[in-house]
C-alpha cells in the first residue's frame, strides 16, 4: 500500500508508517539514544530473516542530513552495517519489501 505525499508531510509521519509497517511485518523499531553522542539514527529496524538496518528518517522536501549524521552513516556502512534515509511512505514500502525478499541494500 503505497501513499502519495501531502505537500506538507512532516517528518512524524514518515517514522510513524515505519514503525506500523515494520511491525506489520513482524517486525520492531526501537528509538535509541546515545548518550553524549552526536548524529545518531532515529530508528534501529529490525525485521523477520535478521534484517538490522539503522534508519535515519527525513521530511521528503528540504530536509538535509548534518555533518555529524553523514559522518556516523559513512562509519557504519564502513563496517558493513546496513543505513537508509528514509524519506518517503515509498522508501518505507521499499524497505519493508526488500527485507521480505531477503534483498535489502547494505548502502540505501
Amino acid at each position: 500500500m503505497s501513499r502519495t505525499i501531502p505537500k506538507k508531510t512532516l517528518e512524524s509521519e514518515i517514522e510513524k508508517y515505519l514503525r506500523v509497517k515494520v511491525s506489520q511485518a513482524g517486525g520492531v523499531t526501537e528509538k535509541v539514544t546515545v548518550l553524549g553522542s552526536r548524529g545518531f539514527f532515529d530508528r534501529l529496524v529490525l525485521l523477520p530473516g535478521g534484517n538490522i538496518i539503522f534508519a535515519e528518517i527525513k521530511k521528503p522536501r528540504g530536509s538535509v542530513t548534518s555533518v555529524h549524521q553523514r559522518a556516523r552513516h559513512e562509519l557504519y556502512r564502513h563496517l558493513g552495517a546496513t543505513v537508509t534515509i528514509i524519506k518517503t511512505f515509498a522508501d518505507v514500502d521499499l524497505l519493508v519489501d526488500q527485507a521480505a525478499n531477503g534483498s535489502v541494500q547494505k548502502s540505501a
